[in-house]
């Protein structure tokens, strides 16, 4: 078989290479990239030389200039990189198949910067690994999607700036050691605010009355909703710091406490009921939309 008939299929783990290998015939070589080749500096020792200097270097991001990220290849990859290398001087065709997000266009993008292949490069995306979906893959090749490539760079970015000037406020007035991020600090604080928040809450007392009424032989059960025009005050109408109802709903409202539901309990004991109203609408339900392996899991719970 000669050289110009070898492709090389790079994807990102080891296991989806193996099988991935026993659907293609010889003239594919499969191997993977173990994930991401580049990333921002993690120590002062992976910043270039060129820039250690600059106010921003131990940030990997050119603050001061748009923003532009420093890539280096971390020690563990240069071995996977140097291999890649190989193996691409012998074959004349690149196929980069990592995964189909954010993540997985990010490395096709960081391979053909740190390759820089001379043959002609394919992309190729498939959604499940069987033999039928990465033939269908094979006829149906792209180029790197460029928008998905930004986004993922523009969140390593946001990750970068937020941890590193974060996180060293978090060791001198919290503890040593903790760690702020993009998602994870906000989420924090939003728990932190419904912790201070149910610490505030101030309980409030409100009554109400429910029936359980019987009619040719069918059970039901009716609740006061109204006395005289005037809602029946329920949880929502009250302050949680305070307690008391809300200023625009006292005029609103009629807030029963124990006394005077009991005595208005006492005053329909034995009084005659009646139906003055019925209502008859149309109820429609839409089919649950398929499960996907979320809700799928929820459901199981």
């Amino acid at each position: 078989m000669s050289k110009a008939e070898k492709r090389l299929v790079i994807v990102e783990s080891p296991t989806k290479a193996r099988t991935i290998k026993k659907f293609l015939g010889k003239e594919f070589v499969v191997e993977s990239c173990m994930g991401h080749v580049r990333d921002l500096p993690q120590s002062a020792k992976d910043i270039p030389e060129k820039f250690k200097k600059l106010p921003w270097a131990n940030l990997g991001v050119n603050v001061e200039d748009g923003f532009e990220p420093i890539y280096c290849i971390p020690k563990t990859k240069t071995r996977i990189v140097k291999n890649l290398k190989d193996k691409l001087k012998e074959v004349d065709e690149l196929i980069l198949a990592t995964d189909e997000d954010r993540e997985g266009e990010s490395i096709s993008w960081h391979l053909l910067e740190v390759l820089g292949p001379k043959v002609p490069v394919k992309r190729m995306v498939f959604h499940e690994i069987t033999k039928d979906a990465i033939r269908n893959a094979l006829d149906h090749f792209r180029e790197v999607d460029e928008n998905l490539v930004k986004a993922q760079e523009a969140r390593r970015i946001l990750d970068r700036l937020v941890g590193y000037t974060i996180s060293p406020l978090l060791w001198k007035k919290v503890a040593y050691g903790l760690s702020a991020g993009r998602v994870q600090s906000v989420a924090v604080r939003l728990i932190a605010e419904k912790e201070h928040e149910r610490l505030r809450f101030k309980k409030s007392q409100y009554w109400n009355l429910t029936a359980q009424n019987e009619k040719d032989k069918v059970e039901f059960e009716s609740r006061l909703l109204s006395i005289s025009d005037k809602r029946v005050a329920t949880g929502r109408d009250f302050d949680g710091t305070t307690g008391d109802l809300l200023k625009d709903r006292k005029d609103q409202v009629v807030h029963l406490l124990e006394k005077e539901a009991k005595d208005l309990l006492a005053r329909l004991k034995g009084t005659p009921w009646k139906v003055s109203e019925v209502e008859e609408k149309p109820l429609s339900r839409k089919p649950a939309p398929p499960f996907i392996t979320s809700t799928l899991q929820q459901e199981a719970n």
